[in-house]
């Protein structure tokens, strides 16, 4: 099966490691930093970092807007911890103002594991993932409300980290520091096969 363009965001986070695991999973890995460089790929994954920070990025950019009316047009996208954040439409303890995609129809509440020194690594069942998979959990959100599209992917005890709506994936950890590229492609085959989002 052939290559498939898919961008990561890069301007804060682990892009490097995201860049490896698209390449694992079989995709085109491309950093994406403009807009002519967003309009080039068919997916783009939105890593960790700072969420506050990443979205003030984005509107600098002149991305927020063209990146939001992209997935809302029905462009894959995979949000890991931060990017969880920027999809959500609703975030508790959010800073006021704060600049998000908003396109996803969850709730999530940052740092709800605690703060850096608190990050783990934890055996999750993945809906769609035959064997566990090892989670790493650095300062991570969780999803406190999904919406009626919303799945429920996996959960932390009661706490729910990996959701999908229609072409949109998001977790609350990190999949790509594990080595693992799994989740990666996951999100390339929905990018090879993308469902439209509802108008």
């Amino acid at each position: 099966m052939s290559g498939i363009d898919i961008g990561v965001l890069a301007l804060q986070g682990d892009v490097s490691e995201h860049l490896e695991a698209l390449r694992k999973a079989g995709a085109r890995p491309a950093e994406v930093r403009t807009l002519r460089e967003l309009e080039s790929v068919q997916g783009l994954i939105l890593p960790g970092g700072e969420s506050t920070t990443v979205g003030k990025l984005l509107a600098r950019f002149e991305l927020l807007e063209p990146l939001k009316r992209r997935i809302e047009s029905g462009m894959p996208v995979y949000g890991t911890c931060t990017g969880l954040i920027l999809l959500a439409k609703d975030v508790e303890d959010g800073l006021e103002g704060q600049p998000l995609l908003a396109t996803m129809d969850i709730g999530v509440r940052r740092n709800a594991f605690g703060r850096q020194v608190a990050s783990f690594e934890a055996e999750l069942r993945v809906a769609s993932l035959d064997d566990p998979f090892r989670a790493v959990f650095i300062r991570a959100p969780e999803v406190i409300r999904v919406g009626p599209r919303v799945e429920v992917l996996a959960r932390h005890g009661e706490r729910v980290v990996a959701v999908r709506e229609g072409c949109m994936l998001a977790t609350a950890f990190h999949p790509e520091l594990t080595g693992d590229p799994r989740m990666h492609a996951l999100f390339v085959e929905m990018a090879r096969c993308p469902v439209s989002s509802p108008s």
